[in-house]
């Protein structure tokens, strides 16, 4: 795919980027390289190739999925300014 000056000058436009005409003849050359590219990726065949979401095949650590208070509330509650029965006391916003 080939971009011309005036495509780049849009995309500069829209991206909020100051280009000069210079610059707009050499990012023309390299998103053009770029595009092509990724149309190259296209031509892969990767009709029997499972979804990976690693190159080497790791079994991750799994805990137990168990609900709790993570037994720190009075450490937690030390920090706040005011505090009752480990709850956080914060002053009154609706009248």
């Amino acid at each position: 795919m080939s971009l011309d000056k005036a495509t780049v000058a849009r995309i500069s436009r829209l991206a909020r980027i100051a280009t000069t005409d210079e610059e707009q003849d050499r990012l023309a050359g390299e998103l053009s390289g770029i595009l092509d590219w990724v149309e190259q990726l296209g031509e892969v065949d990767t009709d029997n190739v499972e979804p990976m979401t690693s190159v080497v095949e790791v079994i991750l650590k799994s805990r137990e999925d168990v609900v709790t208070d993570g037994g720190r509330a009075d450490d937690i509650v030390r920090n706040a300014p005011k505090s009752a029965q480990n709850f956080f006391v914060v002053p009154k916003v609706v009248e």
